[in-house]
């Protein structure tokens, strides 16, 4: 995917997560080592590379946690709101098709001059 795309994209995910501020969403946040964070809590603040979420903890306390929009783009952070996620897969795993037979493909400049 080039630049140009993911930045497209993560602008649509910054004025997408702008409707929300302020209701409750979901984060399942996929922190390394087999460990996975899920929290339900209040965006309260959207900026222009991350976003902020007010967790309850006990006792009436709350945390805050930031989230990286680069992170939703490669799925290590997941957002949902009632069970439905706010957005899609953004990375396509399909493999690309293979060339047409009738183009020739060259590996080294050699080969082409050839």
């Amino acid at each position: 995917m080039d630049l140009a795309k993911q930045a497209k994209i993560v602008d649509s995910i910054h004025d997408t997560l702008n409707d929300f501020v302020g209701q409750k969403i979901k984060v399942r946040a996929n922190m390394g080592r087999s460990k996975i964070v899920e929290n339900v809590g209040v965006l309260t603040q959207v900026h222009p590379r991350l976003f902020i979420m007010e967790v309850e903890r006990k006792r009436g306390r709350t945390a805050r946690h930031s989230y990286q929009f680069a992170d939703v783009l490669t799925g290590m952070v997941e957002l949902s709101q009632d069970g439905e996620p706010l957005f899609g897969e953004f990375i396509d795993d399909t493999p690309p098709e293979p060339a047409p037979e009738n183009i020739k493909l060259f590996h080294d400049k050699e080969q082409m001059l050839s």
